[in-house]
């Protein structure tokens, strides 16, 4: 026995089922039953297939749900990191970087790997251009940090803004002894750019969270 438009019918609700995500369960259920009421009753739909159906329904529906769970997790981490963040404002940071903002003074922070004989400082301005040089003596591995009175080569006093600086340093054997650089300023501002937390440091440049290596007063 042949019931015209069977065909069509199975062939659409396979279509159909192939998209099943979008669907909800009321949805499922009257297309199921639409389907059954149009089978042929000489060849009733395969048990198998029929439990591989609700199978498939369950999972997504299960998955839709840890889905929905996991973006309100997400969205309450972030407003309270974003909160948290907020208590920064004002306070001094330090972060991986070779900058360092003058406001009358500058602290400059670094770290030699190793000990050294003898250790000079560079600092630039703005522009890139050399404005002062000091042989800073032997120093001991670790951090280290050099006060910068503002002022260049010539004792004139610079204007405040964003300067950097390095650090060359050698051992007792003439060798070179690497030194890491350590950015420091203060949190001027926060800024939300594409779901990501930033930091503004004196005004002139963001840093990302877990770039903050300390935090101070």
């Amino acid at each position: 026995m042949v019931i015209p438009g069977v065909t069509n019918i199975d062939e659409s609700s396979k279509n159909v089922s192939s998209g099943m995500q979008s669907l909800g369960q009321e949805d499922f259920m009257n297309l199921l039953l639409q389907e059954l009421s149009y089978q042929d009753p000489l060849k009733p739909m395969d048990s198998k297939e029929f439990t591989v159906q609700l199978t498939q329904f369950s999972s997504l529906d299960r998955l839709k749900d840890i889905s929905d769970t996991l973006n309100d997790v997400l969205a309450f981490q972030q407003s309270m990191q974003n909160a948290t963040v907020t208590n920064l404002l004002g306070k001094s940071v330090e972060v991986a970087g070779n900058s360092s903002y003058l406001n009358g003074t500058a602290d400059m922070s670094y770290d030699l790997e190793a000990n050294a004989t003898s250790v000079k400082i560079l600092i630039y301005d703005p522009s890139g251009k050399m404005v002062r040089s000091e042989k800073l003596g032997a120093q001991e591995a670790g951090d280290n940090l050099y006060s910068w009175d503002g002022k260049d080569d010539l004792a004139n006093q610079l204007p405040d803004g964003s300067y950097t600086f390095e650090i060359e340093a050698i051992d007792s054997a003439g060798e070179t002894v690497e030194a890491s650089t350590i950015s420091s300023g203060e949190v001027t501002g926060v800024v939300y750019d594409n779901d990501i937390t930033y930091l503004v440091l004196d005004g002139t440049r963001n840093v990302y969270l877990s770039d903050i290596q300390s935090v101070g007063l």
